[in-house]
């Protein structure tokens, strides 16, 4: 049995299908949440209609799509009204609504329950009734409600029940408060305001060292990290200054960015990958469809030029799979999660040739100030990782003598496996995530040895100093 188990995972290798996609943005928009907005006027609160969505059509689309389970999260507006009973109501009937889907489906369907917000109690209620009773995957919270925006410390004794819990959650974008109504009328909410919406409240976020307080608790961030990519480096040159004038106090990067996750939904291309692992390491980067937003045809296409890139690109495609579905598995404790990266890894292994190694070059650039510390860090994880783990062959920082900020490893694995590996270990983490904020830049180029044969003989005379 474990035979044909092999070979039919080799064979979906080749296919590129080792296991259906895990989608971890998309939104079921039920009657119970339509005739709530519908009652207070606020269908079109966002700017624009909601996409109709019904179950069949969902599941059809993840069969067309290869997408083997789908996260469910309520979509924006947020329905608070100024009653917090009817918003824990309205909450409530779409939790349980999510429950029977999951019961229904439950290989298809997982959950993120929504809370009652801007009431805390009511949120924490309706968490531990969701999670401990229902069996939510996690918890949905929207950058804001009614402007009361994630970081806020009214917010701290929900974000502590949810750390005890060890939840996932998965942030959604809503309308900004306050709103600038022209700018909202001219260009819609998704196509710009989302992404500094996102921005916003994980900048806030940070700045009161959320995760860092609470580090039990995971968070998917949208749309490919919106625009944290590019406000992350702003944000570490501005914070000094501002903390010399006793304006901010400490951030722990490091901890803040550990506990949080991405989603391909909307940034679905290899580029918006590579602006990602600028700041995160790969097992944190998720798919999402942003299903029913689009046309099911459209994201079907846009999920076959995802997987034809990474396929293609040097650098990415041994990530694949662990973008797609090994992630989010991973993340929200999917059934036979584990059993299914072990087997995916067998074969792997047979579809690389377990017998070539895996050479690269990391090609950084170092901010001037953190030139030192940046490289006693990646000498001291270059040491632990070849001492401490087989597969690793070498990992070799150097400095380019003419602009010592210039940075090249070399890295050398016994195969893809030994790299997929290492990039799981804790010293490799804790490497990635304490140099967040030393490096400008970042690119991964794989290499193809002239002469892999060598490669022992050279390896020896380095030993003997010959």
């Amino acid at each position: 049995m474990k035979r044909l188990l092999l070979i039919w995972l080799m064979v979906n290798c080749l296919t590129g299908n080792a296991q259906r996609v895990v989608d971890v943005h998309c939104h079921n928009i039920l009657p119970s949440y339509i005739e709530a907005l519908a009652k207070h006027d606020a269908l079109l609160d966002e700017g624009f209609p909601l996409p109709e969505w019904d179950a069949g059509a969902h599941l059809a689309f993840m069969d067309s799509a290869g997408i083997g389970c789908s996260v469910l999260t309520m979509p924006a507006p947020q329905p608070y009204f100024g009653d917090s009973r009817e918003c824990h109501a309205t909450m409530r009937r779409y939790n349980e609504c999510c429950a029977k889907l999951k019961a229904a489906y439950p290989d298809r369907f997982r959950f993120c329950a929504s809370l009652p917000l801007p009431d805390v109690e009511a949120a924490i209620a309706e968490a531990a009734y969701a999670l401990d009773t229902l069996g939510a995957d996690g918890i949905k919270l929207a950058t804001n409600s009614c402007g009361q925006y994630l970081g806020d410390p009214a917010l701290d004794p929900l974000m502590e029940a949810l750390d005890r819990w060890n939840a996932v959650i998965i942030l959604h974008p809503h309308k900004p408060a306050p709103v600038n109504r022209q700018l909202m009328a001219a260009v819609p909410l998704a196509a710009y305001e989302y992404l500094a919406e996102t921005t916003r409240a994980l900048v806030n976020m940070l700045a009161h060292n959320v995760l860092a307080r609470y580090p039990n608790v995971k968070v998917v961030v949208p749309h490919g990290g919106s625009f944290l990519p590019l406000a992350l480096p702003r944000i570490k040159a501005v914070v000094p200054a501002l903390q010399a004038k006793g304006m901010m106090g400490g951030i722990d990067f490091e901890a803040n960015l550990s506990r949080l996750y991405y989603d391909l939904a909307g940034a679905s291309s290899a580029a918006a990958i590579r602006g990602l692992l600028a700041i995160t390491s790969p097992d944190h980067i998720l798919y999402g469809s942003d299903y029913p937003y689009q046309p099911a045809d459209v994201l079907e296409n846009n999920l076959r030029h995802l997987e034809k890139e990474l396929a293609e690109d040097k650098t990415l495609s041994g990530y694949k799979e662990m973008f797609l579905w090994q992630n989010a598995a991973r993340l929200f404790s999917l059934p036979s999660a584990e059993e299914g990266l072990a087997t995916s890894a067998m074969a792997g292994k047979a579809c690389t040739d377990s017998g070539h190694m895996l050479v690269r070059i990391s090609e950084i650039e170092i901010h001037p100030e953190y030139r030192e510390e940046y490289m006693q860090m990646a000498s001291n994880v270059g040491a632990t990782s070849v001492s401490e783990e087989p597969g690793v062959i070498a990992i070799y920082p150097m400095a380019q003598q003419r602009d010592s900020c210039q940075v090249r490893i070399l890295e050398i694995y016994a195969d893809e496996e030994a790299y997929k590996h290492h990039i799981q270990t804790a010293h490799f983490k804790a490497y990635k995530q304490g140099t967040l904020h030393m490096v400008k830049s970042l690119d991964l180029v794989d290499m193809t040895p002239m002469n892999p044969s060598g490669m022992p003989e050279i390896f020896l005379k380095m030993r003997d100093g010959k």
